[in-house]
């Protein structure tokens, strides 16, 4: 059973920064993608941020040049690093990571950490 735990949510004032981190108890150097979800109060969960296997990584258009994603395969953990935090990136944020098994790709979810922005 594979089993990701995220870490770092919390309560910031605008303009604040947060580091997230997402532990995973698979060795993470074979994932195919691996993410950073979230959901706002009332929305469907949507993508912030990914990287692949390669190290290409992608961003919504609302958080690009303020996040960014990044990963250390020696210590299985997966970060987002988020500057100048506005409101409306309140939400509860996911970590995602794919693994191959077999002949599918895999996902699997942490349980969120909550990520709150006043004003």
């Amino acid at each position: 059973q594979v089993r990701l735990v995220e870490s770092g949510g919390g309560s910031v004032q605008a303009g604040g920064p947060l580091t997230l981190s997402c532990g995973s108890s698979r060795s993470t150097g074979s994932a195919i993608v691996r993410g950073w979800y979230r959901q706002p109060p009332g929305e469907q969960r949507g993508a912030v941020a990914t990287i692949t296997h390669g190290g290409t990584t992608n961003y919504v258009d609302a958080v690009k040049g303020r996040f960014t994603i990044s990963r250390d395969n020696s210590n299985n953990t997966l970060y987002l690093q988020m500057n100048d935090l506005k409101p409306e990136d309140t939400a509860i944020y996911f970590c995602n990571v794919n693994w191959r098994e077999d002949v599918r790709i895999q996902p699997y979810w942490g349980q969120g950490t909550q990520v709150t922005v006043s004003e």
